[in-house]
């Protein structure tokens, strides 16, 4: 067998708050904000809905296209930097939510890097049969953590979900290699802050990491499945920055319109912006049957993931 997505989904709150808007709240500009990131607007969760709600949804969402219900769920894995609660986990608060049997569930702090750190655990459950059918969701409402006072960072980022089921599959294809790994020594360049617990990031540090790890880890993963880069297929980088996500575009030298591209849209949503640019690309028919995909993501910590996963049942 093999192991890979059995249903994806996603869930992005309709409040939008556009480039024009930010001119309102921070010293910035449309034209600025566009070339330097390639965002244009991005979602804001309301005060009465959480991260846990987002997770939700996007749940609901994800079961729906895989056809199944939360009481076939063996496992239930969230990744997320901004809880509700420090604890009861998001995934636990999920497990009541959905009616899902009591079922083991934890969440995961990888930042923007916690998908791929999901679905790559939930990949060694069902590999060793361990469990079944496993949800693992990206979830942020990365609002409630923004600095809206700093103009570098709070045109960066929106709120939303992303979910998958994990399960098994033909054995030529899901996920066929995978890297994970991590360089606490770059934690200080994208954390949160104690005193004020809100989100810093030293801009310059990061991208100059993210714009080498990124096309670095897509090249290994595709390699290690026994590929070369020319038979990748779609990319689904994190939706970080427009620049960092043509970096490893061009190292994989995919065309344009081969890589998703929802940071226009939701700007970067941290741990869901994979899931989210995924689920997207599956329901609007740009990602096939037998595609070869390359997930890839960077996040706080330093952390980073990538796949190589042969799309299809």
């Amino acid at each position: 067998m093999g192991v890979g997505l059995l249903g994806t989904g996603h869930y992005v709150p309709p409040k939008v708050l556009t480039n024009k808007d930010m001119e309102k709240i921070v010293d910035t500009s449309d034209e600025w904000i566009r070339t330097r990131t390639g965002i244009e607007e991005r979602r804001l969760a309301e005060d009465d809905v959480d991260t846990s709600d987002m997770a939700y949804y996007a749940a609901q969402n994800a079961l729906d296209e895989a056809g199944m219900t939360a009481e076939e769920l063996d496992m239930i894995l969230v990744a997320t930097v901004t809880p509700d609660t420090p604890f009861p986990s998001v995934s636990c608060m999920l497990q009541e939510r959905l009616g899902a049997r009591k079922v083991p569930a934890m969440d995961i702090s990888a930042a923007c890097a916690g998908f791929m750190y999901g679905i790559i655990t939930a990949k060694q459950f069902v590999e060793t049969n361990a469990y079944k059918n496993i949800l693992v969701i990206g979830t942020e409402k990365l609002s409630k953590i923004t600095d809206w006072s700093d103009r570098n960072t709070c045109v960066l980022f929106g709120d939303g979900a992303g979910a998958a089921i994990v399960g098994e599959v033909s054995a030529e294809r899901g996920i066929l290699s995978f890297e994970l790994g991590s360089d606490g020594s770059g934690g200080k360049y994208l954390k949160q802050e104690r005193e004020t617990e809100t989100l810093f990031m030293n801009g310059r540090e990061v991208f100059k990491f993210a714009v080498r790890q990124m096309p670095d880890s897509s090249e290994k993963v595709v390699e290690e499945a026994g590929y070369n880069k020319e038979d990748v297929d779609y990319l689904i980088p994190h939706q970080a920055n427009i620049r960092i996500m043509e970096a490893a575009r061009e190292r994989l030298g995919i065309a344009p319109d081969k890589m998703a591209d929802s940071i226009k849209k939701y700007g970067n949503n941290s741990s869901a912006s994979i899931p989210i640019a995924l689920s997207e690309a599956v329901k609007s028919g740009k990602i096939k049957d037998d595609d070869l995909l390359v997930l890839v993501g960077f996040g706080g910590g330093l952390t980073w993931g990538a796949v190589a996963l042969r799309w299809g049942l």
